[in-house]
């Protein structure tokens, strides 16, 4: 195949729906109802590995919970197959990530700071979770962003946390530049929901879990927090991780109390693997980024590109990363295959943005607007190469866009209209910078989350 040059608006536009072909292959809608099926009596769950059977007339009730921005049209698939089986339920999603449900209640939340719907949520499941028995059916329905959208402070004896701590604590650590790792290490600990607790409250209910993974690794006690996981981290990594980054004095004295409790004992760290409160739990993975990468290589051979899967699991800090992807770029030319066909280099994950300014942006336009800095030092080696990076839920930080592209056009159309690459950047304004300049990737909520997708194209 002879190699074609094309414009700019083509590349971008390939590099779109090379994007959303990843999208797709984890619809939460289409990924429940090719992986659970009920025949007869028997609820079936179709695994990499096996196939669980759950025999209905076992069950007096099914109750569905969950929550993530991928949560409501997973649970308006369940309602598909269940129907009246199921008894009550209720799921928390992300403002505008929503669906049509007739028997589960939904509650849309705060995110990625959590807010009093987020509260209103977890109180609800955690008391609808207190209703399952021996005789009980609980299906869990756990996608990114649960973390935030359920929020049932720590409360006990001597300290009760109130939103507004879980809030601070939670903007100090986006602020900070952790990871979501850490952070998540820090919410199951001043939680009485995360870090394995809801299995808990579950129990002795017998519950499945259906996880769409956003966590890098899949690491099932990252996800959500971990919600019906049995909990690897401690009290003493978490106040490890404020140490390390400098806030142990800097959150609220309540989050402070808690965390120096746990690790000298006073209060008990999170349900660890063994507890036979989690006998009856069966987690099951069903969609991942790598999934989403393969489907995005496989559209992109479909349009004539030699497509390269670099990894999964990139992480780190979004403007470091763009020049790891700029430096594959620039030197790739050993990776082509003799065909002319131009590359398209494939990756995700998810990065990490230490604020430095009070701009507007998500860390796939700070990605983007970075790569673009970089480009324009070499111009005569970058102009073919054609960046993309989104975020697989439609919503990149707290802006109306998915992401952004990079490419030299759209520095020259930034520098006509007089703007600073380095100032946006020294603001973490991305966001603007794109929407003066074009380049923003507009999708609207895509309902699914599974991190993020990073592309390149180059002839």
């Amino acid at each position: 195949m002879s190699k074609v040059m094309k414009n700019p608006a083509e590349y971008r536009k390939d590099l779109e729906q090379i994007f959303l072909a990843g999208v797709e292959r984890v619809n939460p809608w289409q990924m429940i109802l090719s992986k659970v099926k009920k025949v007869g009596n028997n609820l079936l769950i179709e695994l990499d590995s096996e196939i669980l059977t759950f025999n209905l007339n076992d069950y007096k009730q099914i109750f569905v919970i969950g929550a993530g921005k991928a949560t409501a049209p997973m649970a308006a698939a369940l309602e598909a197959i269940l129907g009246a089986r199921i008894s009550q339920g209720i799921i928390s999603v992300k403002y505008g990530h929503t669906a049509e449900l007739d028997l589960i209640k939904m509650i849309e939340a705060g995110h990625p700071v959590p807010d009093e719907n987020s509260n209103l949520a977890a109180k609800e499941m955690a008391d609808l979770a207190g209703q399952a028995d021996v005789n009980t059916l609980v299906i869990s329905l756990i996608s990114g962003g649960g973390s935030a959208l359920l929020s049932l402070p720590w409360s006990d004896d001597k300290v009760s946390l109130s939103l507004s701590d879980k809030q601070d604590t939670t903007k100090l650590l986006l602020e900070c530049g952790a990871a979501i790792q850490e952070i998540n290490c820090i919410r199951k600990h001043i939680s009485g929901i995360k870090g394995g607790r809801l299995a808990s409250l579950v129990h002795p209910a017998t519950c499945i879990n259906l996880i769409l993974s956003d966590v890098i690794g899949d690491r099932l006690d990252s996800i959500a927090s971990g919600l019906t996981v049995a909990d690897s981290s401690t009290f003493a990594q978490a106040v490890e991780i404020l140490d390390k980054y400098g806030i142990r004095d800097k959150v609220p004295a309540g989050v402070k109390s808690i965390l120096e409790r746990g690790l000298s004992g006073d209060i008990p760290d999170t349900p660890k693997k063994g507890d036979p409160i989690f006998d009856k739990v069966k987690n099951c993975l069903l969609g991942t980024n790598r999934a989403a990468l393969i489907a995005s290589e496989k559209k992109a051979r479909e349009l004539g590109f030699q497509p390269v899967i670099l990894s999964s699991r990139i992480a780190g800090e979004a403007r470091e990363i763009a020049k790891f992807y700029l430096g594959m770029a620039l030197d790739c030319s050993g990776l082509r295959d003799g065909s002319g066909r131009p590359l398209c280099l494939i990756g995700g994950g998810e990065t990490t943005v230490t604020l430095r300014g009070k701009g507007t942006g998500g860390r796939n336009q700070e990605m983007a607007l970075s790569f673009l800095n970089e480009m324009r030092d070499t111009p005569d080696e970058t102009n073919r190469i054609f960046f993309l990076s989104g975020g697989t839920d439609g919503n990149d930080g707290p802006t109306d866009a998915a992401g952004a592209y990079a490419e030299l056009g759209i520095f020259d159309a930034g520098l006509a209209e007089g703007l600073s690459i380095q100032e946006y950047l020294n603001k973490n304004d991305s966001y603007n910078y794109f929407k003066q300049a074009g380049g923003l990737l507009m999708t609207g909520p895509t309902n699914t989350n599974v991190c993020d997708i990073q592309l390149v194209i180059v002839e």
